[in-house]
C-alpha cells in the first residue's frame, strides 16, 4: 500500500463520522471529517504535514494557516519544512494590534494558504479577499481533504489553484 492510500485509511478510521451533518458551505452531507480528530493526533498530523511539504511550491517564503482547523496543521507543517507560520483570522481583531494575520509579517512574501479540509472553499476564499485587499497574492492554497464539492472549481474562479494530499474519492476508493 502506497503512503497516500495509508494515510487515506488512516484518516478515514479516525475521523470519518456518518449521519447527516450541514457543512460549512451550508450543504448537508452523510460523512463529515472531525478534522479535530486527525489533527490533534501527533503521528497522524505528522504524516499529514510531511505529505503537505510535497506540495509547496519551491519559492514559498512563509504558511498561512486559516482559523481554526488550518492552524495545528500550518503549526506542524511549519516544524516538518522550516518555513514561519502566520495564522490569519476569520476576522481582524478589535483590540490590540487589529489585525487579521498574526505571527509572521506576510507583505513582500510568497504566501501558501493552509487548510484542513474544502467544501465550497469559502473559508479560503474569504481569507483570500483580505489578503489581496492587503496587496498579497498568495501562491497557492493546500489543504488535507477535498471533499471535491465546488471548492477547487471556486478558487479557479478567482485564479488561485487549490491542490490536495488526499480528495473524498481517494477516502473512499480505500474502503
Amino acid at each position: 500500500m502506497t503512503k497516500q492510500l495509508q494515510l487515506a485509511k488512516e484518516i478515514k478510521r479516525t475521523s470519518q463520522l456518518s449521519g447527516t451533518f450541514t457543512l460549512r458551505s451550508g450543504a448537508t452531507s452523510d460523512t463529515y471529517f472531525d478534522k479535530y480528530q486527525f489533527e490533534s493526533a501527533p503521528v497522524l498530523l505528522k504524516q499529514i504535514a510531511e505529505a503537505m511539504s510535497e506540495l509547496l511550491p519551491e519559492n514559498t517564503d512563509v504558511l498561512a494557516g486559516l482559523e481554526m482547523g488550518g492552524i495545528p496543521v500550518v503549526t506542524v507543517l511549519s516544524q516538518v519544512t522550516g518555513l514561519p507560520a502566520a495564522f490569519i483570522r476569520k476576522e481582524a481583531k478589535t483590540y490590540g494590534t487589529c489585525r487579521y494575520a498574526e505571527g509572521t509579517s506576510l507583505s513582500g512574501k510568497n504566501v501558501v494558504l493552509i487548510e484542513d479540509v474544502v467544501s465550497s472553499g469559502g473559508a479560503i476564499l474569504d481569507a483570500l479577499q483580505k489578503l489581496r485587499d492587503s496587496e498579497i497574492e498568495p501562491l497557492c492554497a493546500i489543504c488535507v481533504i477535498d471533499r471535491q464539492t465546488g471548492g477547487t472549481e471556486a478558487l479557479q474562479g478567482v485564479d488561485l489553484e487549490l491542490k490536495s494530499v488526499l480528495t473524498m474519492q481517494d477516502i473512499i476508493d480505500v474502503g
